[in-house]
């Protein structure tokens, strides 16, 4: 785990940040052709996906995707597939591939299966962005829900699976524990003290049911970049 990345201002991290994931993009497409990145909604990337779409990369070869999204009509103003498509998937990077987590209208098992299946076609993802929840939930794999053993699953199959938060409304559809533990680049976004204070109390104990993102914070093989500022 690296917490280095630490700035005094939020459109100072967007800036480094992008150029960051620009870097690693590029890289990834230079390597084997593609690349593929998965972003958390919520209003703290709503900078970096404007500095990001501005990056002239060759997004044609980029596949965008989203960590999770909630189970909502994509107009709807909760909707992370909306948040994407209004503030990244435009300027340059409206050239890319974009994944959507919302293909049907109902979440049913075998729409999970279809939807998985059609992901491995860019798993493992090169990057992955987490968000972090008060509660320590991060993805869609929450603390409340009954699904939270089947998110942390570490022995599973990289999946895109179905949880229903008790304490947060819609039921949501999320790529799973081991999809994104798999990621070459992981990164943990969040901004705030309360986040800072809800990091240090997630590092303080290994309960990942609990705090799920301890899970990926805790990783002894893979290292969760944190970008944070105030």
């Amino acid at each position: 785990m690296n917490i280095n990345n630490t700035f005094r201002t939020r459109n100072m991290l967007d800036q480094k940040f992008a150029q960051r994931i620009a870097k690693q993009l590029t890289a990834a497409i230079s390597d084997k052709g593609y690349a593929s990145i998965a972003f958390s909604g919520g209003s703290t990337p709503k900078g970096l996906f404007k500095e990001l779409s501005n990056k002239n990369i060759d997004w044609s070869k980029v596949t965008i995707t989203l960590v999770d999204d909630r189970w909502v009509d994509t107009q709807n103003t909760d909707s992370n597939d909306r948040l994407l498509k209004e503030n990244l998937l435009q300027n340059y990077a409206a050239n890319a591939t974009f994944f959507s987590l919302k293909q049907a209208d109902a979440l049913t098992e075998q729409y999970l299966t279809n939807l998985t299946d059609q992901a491995n076609s860019f798993l493992p993802l090169d990057v992955v962005i987490l968000g972090m929840g008060e509660d320590g939930h991060t993805a869609s794999i929450f603390p409340c829900s009954a699904q939270v053993h089947q998110g942390l699953d570490e022995n599973a199959d990289p999946a895109l699976i179905k949880v229903v938060p008790t304490t947060a409304p819609y039921e949501r559809v999320t790529f799973n524990y081991a999809a994104l533990i798999q990621a070459s680049h992981l990164y943990l976004h969040v901004v705030g003290q309360s986040k800072q204070d809800v990091i240090s109390q997630a590092l303080a104990n290994d309960d990942a049911v609990a705090m799920p993102i301890r899970a990926f914070l805790q990783n002894e093989d893979k290292t969760c970049n944190i970008f944070w500022a105030e």
